[in-house]
C-alpha cells in the first residue's frame, strides 16, 4: 500500500473566524496554530502547507494570565549597534495588539519558508469588524 500524499489541487482550504475576547493567549495561539499547519485535518503533512486561514477579531480582548501585563518583554533588534528595542506587553497591547497574537502564533510554528507561508494565513483585527465577509469563514469556539 503506497502513502497517500495530497497534492496542491486537493487542498481546499477553509475560513475559519475566532473570536479572543476573554480567551487566554497561549490556549488560543496553539489552536491557532494547530489549524494553521493542517494538524486538525486528516490529509496533514509535515512538508506541506495543508492548514486553513484563520481570521481573529477583538485582538485587543485576550486575557495575559499571572504578571504576564507588565513582566512579558517583547524585543526587536535594529541588527545595529545599540539597537535592541524592548517593550512590556501593556504598551504593546496598547499600540498594536495584533501583534501579541501574532507573535505568539509564530513562535509555535516551523522557523522556515513553510511557516511562514501558514503565517501569512493568519488575519489579526482590533475590533469586531473584518474584510473577509466574502470567503463565508466558520465560527470556531476555542475552550477557555
Amino acid at each position: 500500500m503506497r502513502t497517500y500524499f495530497p497534492k496542491k489541487g486537493d487542498i481546499e482550504p477553509r475560513w475559519f473566524i475566532i473570536d479572543a475576547e476573554g480567551k487566554v493567549l497561549g490556549r488560543l495561539s496553539t489552536t491557532i496554530a494547530s489549524i494553521l499547519a493542517g494538524k486538525n485535518k486528516p490529509t496533514y503533512t509535515p512538508f506541506l502547507d495543508t492548514g486553513d486561514h484563520v481570521i481573529v477579531i477583538n485582538a485587543e480582548k485576550v486575557v495575559l494570565t499571572g504578571k504576564k501585563e507588565t513582566d512579558k518583554i517583547y524585543r526587536h533588534h535594529s541588527q545595529y549597534p545599540g539597537g535592541l528595542k524592548e517593550r512590556a506587553a501593556r504598551f504593546v497591547r496598547a499600540e498594536k495588539p495584533e501583534r501579541i497574537i501574532e507573535e505568539a502564533v509564530w513562535g509555535m510554528l516551523p522557523k522556515s519558508k513553510l511557516g511562514r507561508q501558514m503565517l501569512k494565513k493568519l488575519n489579526v483585527y482590533r475590533g469586531a469588524k473584518h474584510p473577509h465577509e466574502a470567503q463565508k469563514p466558520e465560527r470556531l469556539e476555542v475552550a477557555e
